[in-house]
């Protein structure tokens, strides 16, 4: 009976210890993936605020149009778009479901120019002289933009780099922690076998290995698992979120899945090292007490 069930108990305990590897990797590779993409994602949020230029009435629209290129060529401008008294109108009664021209007797919006920053000018210090500077044109009356919404997303990118490289480094030590006790229990039911292979004279190396190699193998599948749920998760936000695609790049998704291999073969081959040496170091006597 026993022989029979073996070979089941093996499996199980094989797959649990994959799994749980698999799991861990998958959290590392995360948050390696949000760390690495945190400074495009900080890109793509500044440079998608837009500024409402408002310009003067009963301007021609070749002046305006002239406007827009003197804009645009301003070295911190990344696009500049017109938005026409009548087109400001229609988005206007797009959103609230009514025309308020057919109740004012006049449409009450003024044309503006839609301005977007590159990122480098997209924080506080800097909005102060894009402001100045837009504002000394004759034909803008105002510049409206939410700086409270700035310097929040300014501050709270910069909050978020630090908590992802400390949650990094904690799930490391979390992951190796974790990943030691998997392995440590799978190698604790080997303690005799261990212990009669000192007995008849094997090097301590000679018995590392097997275990060495059964976990290492472990670890590339895991690797292989975790590599499979990060695609599928950046799949799946892909089709769900709109730009997501842009603050991803080949590069960067290739670090992380090499950093989720090599994590995968590293922190088991490490952990079954230490446990493995742990048991060559007992005597008899204290295999019976553990």
């Amino acid at each position: 009976m026993h022989k029979k069930s073996s070979p089941v108990v093996f499996f199980n305990s094989r797959f649990t210890s994959v799994i749980s590897i698999s799991l861990m990797l998958f959290l590392l590779g995360l948050i390696l993936l949000a760390g690495l993409t945190g400074n495009r994602l900080s890109v793509y949020v500044k440079e998608n605020i837009s500024f409402s230029v408002l310009l003067k009435d009963n301007q021609r629209e070749s002046d305006i149009r002239q406007m827009q290129k003197r804009l645009d060529a301003l070295p911190f401008i990344k696009s500049a778009e017109y938005i026409s008294k009548k087109q400001a109108l229609k988005e206007l009664e797009e959103a609230l479901g009514e025309n308020p021209e057919a109740f004012l007797g006049y449409n009450p919006l003024q044309a503006s120019i839609e301005v977007k920053l590159y990122s480098d000018y997209a924080n506080p210090d800097s909005l102060q002289l894009v402001e100045k500077q837009i504002k000394s044109y004759a034909s803008v009356t105002d510049l409206l933009y939410r700086k409270d919404m700035m310097e929040m997303v300014h501050s709270n990118i910069m909050r978020l780099g630090i908590i992802l490289s400390a949650l990094a480094v904690v799930l490391m030590v979390i992951s190796f922690v974790l990943i030691s006790n998997t392995i440590r229990l799978l190698i604790y039911s080997k303690r005799f076998l261990i212990h009669t292979m000192k007995l008849v004279g094997a090097t301590y190396g000679f018995i590392r290995r097997p275990f060495v190699r059964y976990n290492m193998w472990s670890g590339i599948i895991a690797a292989g698992l975790a590599i499979l749920l990060l695609a599928g998760t950046l799949y799946y936000l892909q089709s769900e979120l709109d730009g997501f695609r842009q603050v991803l790049d080949v590069y960067t998704l290739a670090a992380v899945f090499a950093v989720v291999l090599v994590a995968g073969i590293v922190l088991p081959v490490v952990a079954t090292v230490f446990a493995v040496n742990r048991y060559l170091r007992m005597g008899t006597d204290e295999m019976f007490l553990i």
